[in-house]
């Protein structure tokens, strides 16, 4: 490799990684709503509420059943359609970029969300619902009980959605956020090296989403070992 080629290099890494701070921002913000969202849709997705449930399914249908690129040009361009919306104080967050790219992503995986954490909670066996309810428990009383049992269950699979939610920050470039594949789509817009500038944009994704996996399972095994306690005990 000659020593410009290497100076290039190392001007497209430097351009593109100045948005990482934006995707994992993004991120975290993202993450942290959906997962409130996704708890609190357990909860009433758990209940023996039928008109709840079938509001609950159908946002879930709408957010799992359609393109997470679709969300965002229906979030970011869609309230501009409404006048009363345009007139209201919500505007000025809805016509913010990247409160639109936060909230679809946070919509998208709260969707999701809620299907593992549901999921966990019906895969709790008959005796817990019965051994509560001989304590004269109600129902939410018991959802209370069960649901974190239920969620540390789900931590591996709810890792896989923690990563997802981070891949799913390159489409945020598409409604003119710059992150780091809204840098590489600039860099390639004045430099026309697809391959290098979208393998480096790929490079800093996988190197993050490694580092993430990593961690994510260290959590996983901590959380995780009362369920090797009790297989020990047994």
């Amino acid at each position: 490799m000659s020593p410009e080629y290497i100076e290039k290099l190392q001007h497209y890494f430097d351009v593109i990684v100045q948005g990482v701070p934006t995707s994992l921002g993004l991120t975290a913000v993202a993450l942290v709503v959906a997962f409130f969202l996704a708890i609190g849709l357990t909860f009433l997705l758990s209940m023996e509420n039928k008109p709840v449930k079938w509001a609950v399914n159908s946002f879930l249908t709408l957010f799992t059943g359609t393109p997470l690129l679709v969300q965002f040009f229906l979030i970011y361009a869609g309230p501009g359609q409404f006048q009363v919306i345009v007139d209201s104080p919500f505007w000025s967050l809805l016509s913010n970029a990247w409160f639109c790219a936060m909230l679809t992503l946070a919509l998208n995986s709260a969707a999701y969300s809620t299907l593992l954490f549901h999921g966990a909670v019906k895969a709790i066996s008959k005796g817990q619902w019965e051994s509560c309810a001989a304590l004269g428990l109600s129902r939410l009383q018991t959802l209370k009980i069960l649901i974190p049992y239920a969620l540390k269950r789900a931590l591996p699979s709810y890792s896989n959605e923690i990563i997802l939610v981070f891949k799913g920050t390159s489409l945020a470039s598409t409604i003119t956020i710059l992150d780091i594949m809204g840098y590489a789509r600039q860099l390639y817009g004045t430099e026309y090296e697809a391959l290098t500038i979208y393998g480096i944009a790929g490079v800093i994704y996988l190197v993050i989403t490694g580092i993430a996996t990593v961690l994510l399972r260290r959590l996983e095994s901590k959380v995780l070992a009362f369920e090797r306690l009790e297989v020990d005990k047994a």
